[in-house]
């Protein structure tokens, strides 16, 4: 039972992590490299704590990089959730997508090695 309801809990944060990736990868107005954090309502979790925390940060660039280059960025997502013995779970999705570098991504490092 215990193996049973560890599976259902991953699933329902899979199936959450999915639909907030796809959210992070349809808005552009996003800022880039900033830390982003939400929760879950408990109504969806089966009343377990839950949410997540993602960054936005370039990928590639292409040669002369500037403002108003497009480059690949990549939507870090980690999705964690307590189970049933307040143990906190977690894993990572990761999404990439074009975007437009800006001055305001320059000045806030863009263009500097991210982990």
């Amino acid at each position: 039972m215990r193996n049973a309801s560890r599976l259902k809990d991953y699933d329902r944060a899979a199936m959450l992590g999915r639909r907030k990736l796809d959210e992070l990868l349809l808005d552009r107005k996003l800022p880039k490299l900033v830390p982003l954090q939400g929760t879950w309502d408990p109504i969806y979790t089966n009343g377990k704590a839950s949410g997540w925390t993602a960054r936005i940060v370039p990928f590639e660039f292409p040669p002369n990089v500037g403002p108003g280059v497009e480059i690949l960025e990549r939507i870090q997502l980690e999705v964690w959730w307590s189970n049933h013995d307040n143990d906190r779970r977690t894993f990572t999705l990761e999404g990439f997508r074009r975007g437009i570098l800006t001055p305001a991504d320059i000045a806030a490092g863009a263009l500097q090695p991210q982990p």
